[in-house]
């Protein structure tokens, strides 16, 4: 996964498609983010001894291929490239501009 938790990413495919949001949760074995007001779904709770019942909105998860990382520096869409550093740590490159993404 090239993507981490707090990347800003743009949505590629369904309703909320075009928009960009933060990532919140990343869910590795499931290959799913959820992506900070994006993907609201409505779930229905039983009213329980500290919290009430009704219909609730919370965010839903999107598949991880419907995600696109926004690279910091030149704003675009792109699928990072990984580089390494002379020490050896592992770095993302934007394809575009060629910067390195934190």
């Amino acid at each position: 996964m090239n993507i981490k938790k707090k990347d800003t990413v743009l949505i590629l495919t369904g309703k909320d498609a075009g928009e960009t949001g933060e990532i919140r949760k990343i869910l590795p074995e499931k290959s799913r983010v959820m992506v900070t007001g994006r993907n609201m779904i409505t779930k229905h709770a039983k009213p329980s001894q500290g919290k009430p019942g009704g219909i609730q909105k919370q965010e839903g998860t999107i598949h991880i291929s419907n995600v696109e990382l926004v690279c910091p520096k030149c704003k675009k869409a792109c699928r990072p490239k990984s580089g390494r550093l002379e020490s050896g740590e592992k770095i993302r490159i934007c394809r575009k501009c060629g910067e390195t993404i934190l």
